[in-house]
């Protein structure tokens, strides 16, 4: 299994799940297949999460500039400089548009703001909700509106349609991982929805959730989507609860990093499948 648990720490099985999120997207919508986009969703989420967990080991105990150090993260640091070059690559072969790729690349950086070892921007950490929200925008615009390359005012119903969807959905399973590292964070001084609410809010704000996707799945065929592919929806929906049941206990590094985060890849492989 450790081959496993090196693709799951790091971050090359989330990256995939960002690449089929974004084939997903492409499918339900009915738009231009490009390779290349896929390639620069999945190295871009490869680069920015080995670059957040490298700095976070940082800032929360392990020291740059460290023989140790570099020693015991030596394969992240390579792939680094992998999803760095694959990065640049496959946006120069992708024809996105710049400027609708720059609020990504903001976005991230404001996820990563809390961690940045400056006294000015601790206040940052306390922005607790805004932090789960952040991330789940972060996915849904990564995921949905970067492949779909529309001006705001441009959008039409299906388009609204998916990119609601698909953040509820990443807004459950952030949900989800906040839960996880709720206590962590509080001793780290972090804050996030799981940490500034009660449990049981957060279940009730978790089944609300569940119950507006399993709603609005009844309404895509009115979007250009077909039957079959409404019921893999539906079926990751309902899916998408039976984890949230499950982590109601405490789970293993595997349960979170390859079920949950694997839920993205199913939802993606679902709807592929149903499209064939």
């Amino acid at each position: 299994m450790k081959w496993l648990r090196f693709i799951l720490s790091h971050s090359i099985f989330v990256a995939l799940c960002a690449a089929a999120l974004v084939l997903q997207t492409v499918q339900l919508l009915q738009l231009y297949d490009n390779i290349f986009i896929y390639a620069f969703v999945f190295f871009a989420t490869l680069f920015s999460y080995n670059l957040y967990w490298l700095v976070s080991k940082k800032n929360f105990g392990s020291v740059f500039y460290n023989a140790i150090f570099y020693k015991k993260e030596w394969s992240k640091i390579v792939l680094l400089g992998v999803a760095a070059t694959g990065t640049l690559v496959a946006y120069l072969q992708s024809q996105l548009y710049f400027w609708y790729v720059l609020p990504a690349l903001l976005l991230t950086a404001l996820y990563a703001l809390p961690l940045l070892p400056f006294r000015w921007l601790r206040f940052t950490r306390r922005l607790g909700p805004l932090k789960t929200l952040l991330l789940a925008f972060t996915w849904t615009y990564v995921t949905a509106y970067i492949p779909i390359q529309k001006a705001v005012s441009e959008l039409d119903g299906a388009d609204i349609f998916i990119l609601t969807r698909r953040f509820l959905f990443m807004l459950m399973l952030c949900i989800l991982f906040d839960s996880r590292d709720s206590r962590m964070d509080k001793i780290r001084g972090l804050h996030s929805l799981a940490t500034d609410i009660s449990p049981r809010l957060l279940g009730i704000i978790n089944l609300l959730i569940f119950l507006i996707l399993f709603a609005s799945n009844f309404w895509a065929p009115h979007f250009g989507i077909s039957v079959a592919q409404s019921i893999a929806l539906q079926v990751s929906t309902v899916a998408l609860l039976v984890a949230f049941i499950y982590a109601r206990k405490p789970r293993g590094y595997f349960f979170y990093y390859f079920f949950i985060d694997g839920l993205m890849l199913f939802s993606a492989a679902a709807t592929y499948i149903a499209g064939i």
